[in-house]
């Protein structure tokens, strides 16, 4: 219960208010009761003077002994309260006692030391000193006290003749005091109860309002931020909730921005086209990006179950934190292969506010295409080097032959000639083809796109390969839809790649093989088709057949005088016809072209 600050708040104020009562209380008992025992002092004085004054006997008679009647008579004649009993006693040896105003006429001639009522060192004292003596005695077994007076008598010369011996009763005095104590505690009981009761509702006035923010706060830590406390004074408190309410808003705001950006970063992290890889110290993945975990393997829901190195020392042990570690090289890059595809793995620490090293981030970014394209282009260029040496070794060679004396001989020297204009006829076109393939690469090819009638164009072809088919003793059909339409294209390129095709169909078609030229429409576009039950392409070439000068057997291909760039110069035009061109074959049964261009 005292761990709230109501309670706490209503004991302080209680305490505070008890004490100060208590403090009060026995300051003004005491006060009460010096006040009246002070009292008490002087009225007794003022009747032992009275009696004196009234008393011609006790003031001038210095043998009290011998008036003790004449003082009787004047002690009941002084008017006294009745809880006050006066005492003469003379200065005898037995200090005896000659008159009182008590009804008890026993005590009369009795010693004062032998009476109970008096105190007999008071009365030694007052005798010894000449000066008066007040003392205090219990009554009736402590319940109350009465107060002694010994009063002495001086004679002329200053020697004591009597002592006027007086006790009063203070009883009644003490249950006033007792009556005072009961009245101020009452009144602390009500004063700490009215202070309770106000302490209550200070106590809540204050503590409600920081109740209410402290609800709000935890509601604002579990994520709820639409929280508004109520400002129900201008004091502390209503500053408080002021500014509770200003840093809502400013933390609303905040976080907003927070997940906006971290928004905008997750979006961008999860849509790259890199895979990026958080990993802290201890080897836990803290994050992975979609192309990163399909990269790994891994499934989103297992990476709380995977370790970094775990995964890495299969793959790649290059990269594995404890390597890193190790070698105390943070940052850098490496060249990896996982699963047939080539990575570069960029790799820095995690560093955190106190710029310590919390862990590490790898980026992987695809570079298979890259490095395909690069092999494809060492390869390219060793191909154009090659195809380029064998034609210039065979005419240097020749031209070396003819100036060492051959050229003497016509005979020989014409066919090393013919040789030489050969060699250079495969020159010129492996450097044409080549300008060619330059020119539709960088799309500076112009073309003289018209409509041009397939069924036309196709017969016009026939016409042009049909000697070579019958030199080979192939036989070539024809089979083309009526009304197949038009297309718009430039006739002299769309020419050259179907006598491309039909031109392989007859050199890799033996002899007496035949040959299916067709052409049907389909969804708007026409597809010319060449079919031959020739040689065929292995499966493992197909998907590199369009490669430039790739040749599924090289020897003979060259023999056959290609360039090995025919079909790629094909796909090129046809591509920028916004047409397709498909291959499927089988090897020694047969290869089947497709070339599908839209209808005009």
């Amino acid at each position: 219960m005292f761990k709230s600050i109501r309670w706490k708040f209503i004991l302080v104020y209680f305490l505070l208010v008890f004490i100060a009562m208590v403090i009060v209380m026995a300051f003004i008992i005491r006060k009460f009761e010096d006040h009246h025992l002070n009292q008490a002092t002087r009225t007794m004085e003022a009747r032992v003077r009275n009696l004196v004054n009234m008393s011609n006997n006790i003031s001038k008679s210095d043998d009290w002994d011998s008036v003790k009647e004449e003082i009787q008579t004047d002690v009941k004649r002084l008017p006294v309260y009745a809880t006050e009993i006066i005492y003469i006693i003379d200065n005898s040896s037995i200090a005896s006692i000659i008159a009182s105003n008590s009804s008890n006429a026993k005590i009369i001639g009795q010693s004062a030391f032998n009476l109970n009522q008096i105190q007999a060192e008071l009365i030694i004292d007052a005798k010894k000193s000449g000066e008066k003596q007040e003392g205090y005695s219990s009554i009736d077994n402590g319940a109350s006290r009465a107060k002694h007076l010994a009063y002495p008598i001086l004679t002329d010369n200053g020697s004591v003749k009597g002592i006027i011996y007086m006790t009063s009763d203070m009883t009644d005095m003490y249950n006033t005091l007792e009556e005072s104590k009961v009245i101020l505690i009452k009144a602390t009981v009500l004063a700490l109860v009215i202070t309770v009761l106000i302490g209550f509702l200070i106590a809540r006035n204050i503590t409600e309002p920081i109740n209410d923010v402290t609800k709000k706060a935890e509601r604002m830590a579990k994520g709820d931020f639409d929280q508004v406390v109520e400002v129900k004074s201008d004091d502390e408190i209503g500053q408080l909730a002021s500014m509770f309410n200003y840093l809502t808003l400013k933390l609303k705001s905040t976080l907003a921005e927070v997940n906006k950006e971290k928004s905008k970063l997750d979006t961008i992290i999860t849509h790259m086209a890199d895979g990026v890889i958080a990993v802290s110290l201890d080897g836990e993945i803290i994050h992975a990006n979609p192309i990163a975990l399909d990269m790994l393997k891994v499934k989103p829901e297992e990476l709380d179950r995977v370790r970094y190195d775990e995964i890495f020392d299969e793959k790649s042990n290059r990269i594995t934190l404890n390597r890193i570690t190790s070698e105390g090289k943070w940052r850098g890059n490496k060249v990896i292969e996982i699963d047939s595809k080539v990575y570069n793995a960029e790799y820095a620490p995690l560093i955190d506010e106190h710029h310590n090293i919390g862990g590490m981030i790898i980026v992987f970014q695809d570079i298979t295409k890259q490095q395909k394209l690069e092999n494809m282009r060492k390869e390219f260029v060793a191909n154009v080097s090659h195809e380029l040496k064998t034609p210039i070794t065979t005419i240097k060679s020749y031209t070396e032959t003819l100036m060492d004396g051959a050229i003497e001989d016509r005979d020989i020297s014409m066919n090393f000639l013919s040789v030489v204009d050969s060699e250079c006829d495969r020159m010129a076109r492996i450097v044409r083809d080549l300008l060619q393939l330059s020119d539709l690469d960088y799309k500076q090819t112009k073309w003289n796109k018209k409509s041009i009638d397939i069924n036309e164009l196709l017969k016009s072809i026939y016409l042009k390969i049909k000697i070579s088919a019958e030199e080979k003793d192939q036989k070539i059909d024809l089979n083309i839809e009526e009304n197949i339409g038009s297309i718009i294209a430039d006739k002299d390129g769309i020419e050259q790649v179907i006598l491309n095709i039909i031109t392989n169909a007859i050199k890799y078609t033996p002899d007496n093989g035949n040959i299916e030229i067709a052409a049907k429409v389909n969804n708007e576009k026409v597809i010319i088709t060449v079919k031959d039950n020739g040689i065929g392409i292995p499966k493992e070439d197909i998907s590199r057949i369009f490669e430039r000068f790739y040749r599924v057997d090289k020897a003979r291909s060259r023999e056959m005088g290609g360039t090995g760039l025919g079909l790629s110069i094909a796909k090129q035009i046809i591509e920028a016809h916004n047409g397709e061109i498909k291959i499927n074959s089988e090897y020694n049964v047969g290869t089947t072209v497709d070339i599908i261009l839209p209808l005009k």
